[in-house]
């Protein structure tokens, strides 16, 4: 017992170590501390954030059946407020819930009124015109007649009008399937929904439990949901191509083969960037529940293989994945379950089109529910679910566009020969963990030690790094 427990303590240094390396080297975020939100007396279901015009945090969570509001004031956040009327409730739950944009200081809030399935309990919309100083009146989305719905997101176009997809069914609670509907005037009103799931065969609905998420820019748009095709419950979008008012394809962004016949209740997420969607999503095909990432050129949808976030060690789990942008900038986050501990990872990159790098950030550790991030040009806003505490966190990080792996390699040097190498890279100074990733910032090959075998490696220019500084290098 006493080796087993000397066994764990040595392997929590170690990943302690590549979590110091991680931050230290691959990080292009300077974070400050975390902080609560609020007392927990305010509750803290599965919080959403976003940005006003001024860059400043704004966030909704579930209070059991309230919708909660606070924004940050300039210098703390604002004591927190119930948005939903009196006598009407929400659905909410650590796995879906009410969703927020922002365009500038136009704020849209979409909520599913309980009890869910009656006919009778719509979806509403919630918006504010100075920043989330004040909000008007709740404005019905949909109406479906004797059909149900549940599930709303919502994005905005260009011009600040939402967007928002909702779960629809029919009278008897069956043919589950995403729809889409649309305002022209900042959501006094909306067009007649329209079909935006369904592309993995005629007979698939969606999987009726799984929360979906709505992007656009320009023209694009994009509907990104787990489907069920026969308990397939792969990640699939739906793609528009002319503001939301039609959508004539779809694309498995997933490509697991996740056969299911329990309903997962977790969704993917999407940011649209250019001319592509770059989409993440929870499989748990391998017989872990793993977290992938894709990107998808939405003019041919030739969707490639998607890719593993990284992450290992006894008992990884990883759920829940969010996606932010601004500009060519990104960054994923998750819930990360590995060695004990439940918290909160995340992966930046300074230009997602050279993809993410190989380590992520740990921002909070155990009983981390679920999260989501925000961006501006400068700074990365977290927001989590903490059972420990029973609050909402956040936690904040500035960061340079400029800054990339060449700039880091100057800072940090690291001493190793040959150069150009073709077999054997030998390193001065012994590792606990040597990397080497490309151009891209794609891991290629991991080891311990002083020497570490390229010959497996393509002719190319690549990077290695260890806790004691990185290095570039050519292998011919």
């Amino acid at each position: 017992m006493i080796n087993r427990h000397l066994h764990y303590l040595k392997v929590l240094a170690l990943l302690s170590l590549m979590l110091i390396i991680s931050s230290d080297l691959h990080s292009q975020i300077t974070w400050n501390d975390p902080i609560d939100v609020a007392p927990s007396s305010f509750g803290n279901v599965r919080p959403r954030i976003t940005t006003n015009a001024s860059g400043d945090p704004i966030m909704i969570w579930g209070k059991s059946a309230d919708l909660m509001f606070t924004r940050w004031d300039g210098t703390a956040f604002s004591t927190p407020f119930n948005l939903n009327p009196n006598g009407v409730t929400i659905a909410s739950a650590t796995w879906m819930g009410p969703d927020i944009a922002a365009h500038g200081d136009t704020i849209y809030i979409v909520y599913k009124q309980t009890p869910e399935d009656l006919a009778s309990s719509h979806i509403w919309i919630l918006r504010s015109f100075d920043g989330g100083a004040t909000f008007l009146a709740p404005v019905q989305v949909e109406n479906t007649g004797t059909d149900k719905s549940r599930f709303p997101t919502v994005t905005t176009d260009d011009e600040g009008n939402p967007i928002i997809a909702f779960m629809r069914f029919n009278a008897s609670f069956r043919e589950a399937r995403w729809v889409v509907t649309r305002s022209y005037d900042y959501g006094e009103t909306f067009t007649t929904d329209v079909l935006a799931s369904g592309w993995s065969s005629q007979q698939s609905e969606v999987c009726d439990c799984c929360p979906a998420t709505i992007h656009s820019a320009g023209d694009h748009v994009a509907v990104v949901y787990r489907d069920n095709n026969d308990n397939l419950r792969d990640s699939w979008a739906g793609v528009s191509s002319d503001g939301g008012i039609t959508f004539t394809r779809g694309v498995n962004i997933d490509q697991n083969g996740w056969m299911i016949e329990a309903c997962p209740a977790t969704g993917p997420d999407a940011v649209i960037i250019g001319d592509t969607l770059y989409s993440t999503f929870m499989s748990a095909a391998s017989g872990q529940a793993l977290v992938y990432y894709n990107n998808t050129p939405i003019n041919d949808l030739s969707t490639p293989l998607s890719t593993p976030v990284p992450g290992a060690g006894e008992g990884l789990q990883q759920n829940f994945p969010r996606i932010a942008s601004s500009g060519n900038a990104a960054a994923l986050l998750w819930r990360h379950s590995a060695e004990f501990s439940t918290g909160l990872a995340l992966m930046f990159t300074a230009d997602i089109t050279n993809g993410f790098p190989s380590l992520f950030d740990t921002l909070a550790y155990n009983l981390v529910v679920n999260g989501d991030v925000a961006m501006t040009n400068t700074e990365v806003l977290v927001a989590w679910q903490d059972n420990g505490t029973s609050k909402v966190k956040f936690r904040s990080g500035t960061y340079e566009t400029s800054t990339g792996i060449e700039e880091e390699i100057t800072s940090t040097p690291l001493a190793f020969y040959p150069n150009p190498v073709s077999s054997e890279l030998i390193l001065y100074k012994a590792a606990a963990q040597i990397t080497i990733t490309d151009m891209s910032g794609r891991m290629i090959l991991t080891g311990k030690g002083s020497r570490i075998d390229v010959r497996p490696l393509s002719t190319g220019i690549y990077f290695v790094s260890t806790e004691h500084g990185w290095g570039k290098f050519l292998k011919n």
